[in-house]
Parts: C-alpha cells; sequence; structure tokens
C-alpha cells in the first residue's frame, strides 16, 4: 500500500501540473485509461465527450454500482508557488479534481487486485463539472442504459475537515444551480429630462432592492434558498448625460427542493414583469435550469455511512451543513439512487478554500480516501452468502 500511496501522490502532482477544462480532458482521460486498462478493466472512452468508464466485474454477483470522480479544471491562473503548479497559463486544479480523479484509480488498482468483491463496478471519471454540464452529456449519451447500477457514488473533498475526518449525512447536500436574466426595455432620453423617456435604471433599481424580498418574504423562512443579482449592464460610462434605452441584469437563484426551486423561478419573473408594470416600460425574463439539488438517497447513505465508519471510526460526522453550491452529480443521482460524500482535505491553509487560486488537494487524503472508496465496494457487493445488498 505504502508503494502505491507513492505512485498515487507523484500521479496527482502531475494531474495537478497539468490541469485541463471540461471537455478538453484529453490527456487526463488517456492517463486514466492506460491505467485502468493495465489493471485489466474494460475501459469504455468518449461518453460525454472525453469521460472514461472503467469495469470491473468480480464473481457471480448480480448488483451492480457505480463510483465517479470529476476530471476538470478551472479557468484560473495557480497564484501559490509549488513544484507542481499548472504548467498551463489561466488553468488550474482548484476544486481538486485531480484529487478525486486518483482517489477513484487508486481503488480501481486496489479493487482489480484484490478482487475480494462479487458483483460489478464502473468507475466513472466525468469530463467538464465545473458548469459546463458533463454529468448531464453522459446521462444523455447513454451512460445508465450502457452501464446500468443499482447505485451511484460521488465524493468532493472538504477544506476543514481533518484527512481522517469524512462526513455521510441523508438528505440535501448541495443547492440546484440556475441562472437568471432580467432586460428592462425602456425609452432613452437626455439625463436633463427624464420625462421625455422612460427611464428602465430607475426601474432597476427598484427591482435590485425588492429581490431579497423573495427569500425574506415569500420563501418558507424553514427553507433555505439564495436569490443574488451578480451582473448589471446599462448605459455607457462615456455618455453620463444619457438615460439608456435598456438595462441587463443577471444572476443566481439556489435551493435544495424542487418546489423552493420553482417558486424562485416564478418570483423572479413576477417581480421583474411587476416592476417594468410600475414603470411603464417592457421586462424580457429568462430563467435557465443548469443542475438540480444533490439529494442523498437513504439506502445509498445508509450503506456509505457502514463503509466510513469501517474507515474512519467515531470520526464520522452524520449532521454536516450542506452547500449552496452545485454539483451536477445531481445528474446521476436523479437516475438511480446516489449518495454525496464528504472527504476531509484538512485546513484551509492561509484561507485556501475551493476555487481560490492558492488551493491545492491534501495528499494525505489520498490514504483514505482509497480505503473508503475499497470499503464501500466490499460491503455494497459482498462475497459469501450473506446478503448487505438488501436495503437497511
Amino acid at each position: 500500500m505504502t508503494d502505491d500511496i507513492a505512485f498515487l501522490t507523484a500521479l496527482r502532482q502531475d494531474l495537478h501540473a497539468h490541469p485541463e477544462l471540461g471537455f478538453e480532458e484529453e490527456r487526463t482521460a488517456g492517463i486514466v485509461a492506460k491505467l485502468l486498462e493495465e489493471a485489466s478493466l474494460s475501459v469504455h472512452r468518449g461518453l460525454g465527450g472525453t469521460g472514461v468508464v472503467g469495469t470491473l466485474k468480480v464473481g457471480t454477483g448480480t448488483r451492480t454500482i457505480g463510483l465517479r470522480a470529476d476530471m476538470d479544471a478551472l479557468a484560473m491562473p495557480e497564484m501559490a508557488d509549488r513544484p507542481y503548479k499548472s504548467k498551463y497559463e489561466g488553468k488550474m486544479h482548484a476544486c481538486g479534481h485531480d484529487g478525486h480523479t486518483t482517489l477513484l484509480i487508486g481503488a480501481a488498482r486496489k479493487l482489480a487486485k484484490a478482487r475480494n468483491f462479487s458483483g460489478t463496478v464502473h468507475f466513472i471519471f466525468q469530463p467538464a463539472e465545473e458548469g459546463r454540464g458533463g454529468a448531464k452529456r453522459m446521462v444523455e449519451d447513454g451512460l445508465f442504459r450502457l452501464f446500468p447500477c443499482d447505485a451511484v457514488y460521488g465524493l468532493h473533498n472538504m477544506p476543514g475537515l481533518d484527512t481522517d475526518e469524512m462526513a455521510v449525512v441523508e438528505g440535501p447536500q448541495l443547492a440546484s444551480s440556475d441562472s437568471w436574466r432580467v432586460t428592462f426595455r425602456g425609452t432613452g432620453t437626455h439625463g436633463a429630462k427624464p420625462h421625455l423617456g422612460r427611464d428602465p435604471i430607475t426601474a432597476m433599481g427598484t427591482f435590485l432592492s425588492a429581490l431579497q424580498t423573495i427569500v425574506g418574504r415569500v420563501v418558507d423562512p424553514l427553507q433555505p434558498a439564495v436569490v443574488s443579482a451578480c451582473s448589471v449592464q446599462a448605459g455607457d460610462p462615456k455618455a453620463l448625460n444619457v438615460i439608456p434605452d435598456m438595462v441587463e441584469i443577471g444572476g443566481t437563484a439556489r435551493a435544495y427542493s424542487a418546489e423552493v426551486r420553482n417558486q424562485l423561478e416564478e418570483e423572479v419573473g413576477r417581480l421583474a414583469h411587476g416592476t417594468a408594470s410600475m414603470f411603464g416600460i417592457a421586462a424580457d425574463y429568462h430563467f435557465i435550469r443548469r443542475i438540480p439539488p444533490v439529494i442523498n438517497h437513504q439506502g445509498t447513505t445508509a450503506r456509505a455511512l457502514k463503509a466510513a465508519k469501517d474507515v474512519f471510526g467515531d470520526k464520522v460526522l452524520t449532521t454536516f451543513p450542506p452547500s449552496t453550491a452545485g454539483d451536477d452529480f445531481a445528474f446521476f443521482a436523479g437516475e438511480v439512487p446516489g449518495c454525496y460524500v464528504w472527504l476531509g482535505n484538512g485546513p484551509a491553509v492561509d484561507g485556501a478554500l475551493h476555487h481560490n487560486t492558492a488551493y491545492d488537494f491534501n495528499d494525505d487524503a489520498i490514504k483514505s480516501g482509497v480505503r473508503f472508496w475499497t470499503r464501500l465496494v466490499e460491503r455494497e457487493l459482498p462475497t459469501g452468502s450473506e446478503d448487505h445488498n438488501a436495503t437497511p
């Protein structure tokens, strides 16, 4: 195991030094496929563009599970100075997908060697998690038709938890991640003669100040929700005596349930059209559904919890706050029962959390992460007569 940890650490650092953006993971996918083939797995490439699926079947067990790792990096510079710093300007592994890929490779190698389970495991290496729709693309390309699964599992590192800790929690884990756009269309005029036009900027101010009443006064206060305006485009800073014809506003909406997600879509639009009506202008509204919430299924969570306790003992957290970030693992868990767990990444050094230019995956988490994946397979697909596969 020590030799393999050294190999996996070198692999992780190599992947870190060669980050690739979503649907561009050609080098990463090639390395993944080569290592899986060397471990005698059946390998399928090209699903979802650059996705890789490695299949390992052992014994006569009929149950099949999927384990997922994301492979892509982010379009941002790496500012920290380290020996394996990104070699590609403007690209870095700032969310730990280099680590996730390494953990799943390590588990595949270990399970292929030990073969101490009975059933089928699909090791799913997903492209383009970072907002480019890789999971949805894989599903649309027939992931679960080609590789049927009875359950699917995902893992993400979490700075702030120790590397010998893991959080396994039933229910919502990550919020839906949707975008919205509002365009107010008025009548432009001279800034000194506002009465001759219809001012969309004043309407924008009213809309923005009222936006938070959706969460504060419309959504059930016991239901978490976020609505944020993140972009405003209006006028020309070189023409400060001109009231423009149009204002464009864009933002994000987050929720943990389908009901609140629907409510946010409806209420942002209602507010936009109501504001436009009040000011005598027009409004265009678009709500773009991107990623559903990640909600851990009861049965898969119970089985993941048992595996986690085997590895981490009393360092397993069964209560942990969900994140308002999103993960398109939700598309996998929307097809078959799923569970998404949090693996400790150690302290956030110098505040370097996910998507920070100084972030790094903690290599001390490799051993425990590989052990968790391995133990999960052993529990989900046991050998012998005892049936652990039934839903608790």
